[in-house]
């Protein structure tokens, strides 16, 4: 079951660092989950109920709940407040849960959903980097300041101008869920001329507005391929959930296998579950796109946990990758 985000958010606006739902018996998953391709493994997951498979092998009946919601800041919110069980968001809203609660709830990493390309897409022409930038731009990203998207254009700022400059970009960011900043740039009718996406928005923006075009790719920003969106709990329901949390993790390490191995599926799944107004075709060949690695364990994300800790965005300073994610032996290999 999914519930539209509008019936969270007025019941989230206030939540802050509050106590946890009381814990509930193994079995039950309330999993939010946002906007676009990132968060294909989930999809493949619930179109094939492989968390219910996989709770079966524990021995563990699982009942999933699933929630739409927008935003790092929604996200978090509504983990800090108890109405979800899982966190789907970028690693920087993640980062910046694990240092607030850290002594609390403990809030970490339970897997990665794959490395996916970010583009910044714009469609004002005098803009090749983003360097040129102005007050006539104006830049959709899920949140300001907190989500991945912003975080990734703080680290470019950081590396162009220096760490002092982080935030230089800010003031031409604006909140904005995906769809609707992927419809404003394709149409080009309002002030959203840039928009920090995922897929698959991004490739929807540049085949459907002949003047967007790529100012920054997050790979370039972190050197090479990274785990862009993650998934997170609370210390409380791993420790209470163990059964239910390995049958999640499994079922989407087999997600995983599934996409890599027959983007057909993975996009019929997607299309299920989403109802996304894609062509099928033009999906597959977005599925099929070789930068994107269908995985669980992170990648390449203590660069910008360390960037975060050096601009002072985060008051903890991690020592390693595994001071923000949970043990699990499906993630041994990240970084």
């Amino acid at each position: 079951m999914r519930k539209p985000f509008y019936q969270f958010a007025a019941a989230l606006g206030l939540a802050s660092l509050v106590a946890a739902a009381p814990a509930h018996a193994e079995g039950k998953l309330r999993v939010a989950q946002q906007f676009g391709i990132t968060y294909l493994l989930l999809n493949v997951a619930q179109d094939q109920k492989l968390i219910e498979k996989h709770g079966q092998k524990q021995g563990v009946p699982v009942s999933v709940e699933w929630v739409q919601l927008s935003g790092g800041n929604a996200v978090n919110d509504a983990l800090l407040s108890g109405s979800i069980d899982v966190a789907g968001a970028g690693v920087g809203p993640l980062l910046t849960i694990w240092d607030r609660t850290a002594g609390r709830q403990n809030v970490k990493g339970v897997a990665s959903l794959g490395n996916y390309p970010y583009y910044l897409v714009s469609t004002n022409p005098d803009v090749k980097t983003i360097a040129d930038f102005s007050d006539k731009d104006r830049i959709a990203l899920p949140a300001v300041t907190v989500s991945v998207q912003a975080r990734f254009l703080q680290m470019a700022a950081a590396k162009r101008w220096g760490t002092g400059e982080y935030a230089r970009l800010d003031r031409y960011t604006q909140t904005l869920p995906h769809p609707d900043a992927a419809a404003a740039v394709v149409a080009g009718r309002t002030e959203i001329n840039g928009h920090f996406a995922t897929p698959p928005f991004q490739e929807q923006e540049l085949a459907g507005n002949p003047k967007a075009h790529i100012v920054l790719n997050s790979y370039d920003v972190l050197g090479g391929p990274s785990s862009g969106t993650v998934l997170y709990a609370t210390e409380k329901y791993v420790k209470e959930n163990p059964k239910t949390t390995r049958a999640f993790i499994d079922a989407l390490a087999e997600a995983a296998d599934i996409a890599t191995k027959n983007p057909e599926l993975a996009a019929d799944a997607y299309l299920r579950v989403t109802k996304a107004k894609i062509d099928r075709a033009f999906l597959v060949k977005i599925l099929k796109n070789p930068q994107f690695q269908y995985k669980v364990a992170p990648t390449n994300t203590y660069g910008l946990a360390q960037f975060l800790f050096q601009a002072g965005a985060i008051k903890k300073q991690p020592a390693t990758w595994r001071d923000y994610f949970f043990d699990h032996p499906a993630l041994a290999s990240g970084s």
